[in-house]
């Protein structure tokens, strides 16, 4: 059997950095449909896309989002915001950004998922 050239394309041969650009923007499109005061965690948002991304990937493509993406109402699967760990991030601010909006945390930092989930 011959084996095919790398610069072979052949029908739905799609390169890496196309999946995940596509990936990444079907991310963005998903969370700005979020309505302010509402969050989806990033495991939601890795399975509307038919798990192509990971919970972790979908918290990469975030941290790469166009201003116009609401990045701050993606939390994570307990209801607590994972950009505290992130050193370009000053601390608190995704905590901020979503009691502005109306979202309440109780002392551990953590939301009610059951009060502030979307479901689209």
């Amino acid at each position: 059997m011959a084996r095919r050239k790398k610069s072979d394309r052949v029908h739905a041969d799609v390169p890496e950095k196309a999946q995940r650009a596509s990936a990444w923007t079907a991310v963005y499109e998903i969370v700005r449909r979020i309505p302010p005061g509402r969050v989806m965690t990033y495991g939601q948002i890795s399975s509307l896309l038919a798990a192509r991304l990971s919970p972790l990937a979908v918290g990469w493509a975030l941290r790469a989002c166009p201003e116009d993406v609401p990045w701050q109402r993606v939390v994570n699967a307990s209801g607590g915001c994972s950009t505290e760990r992130l050193p370009d991030l000053p601390g608190g601010l995704q905590q901020r950004l979503l009691e502005r909006e109306g979202v309440e945390f109780d002392a551990r930092g953590k939301l009610d998922l059951g009060e502030y989930r979307f479901e689209p």
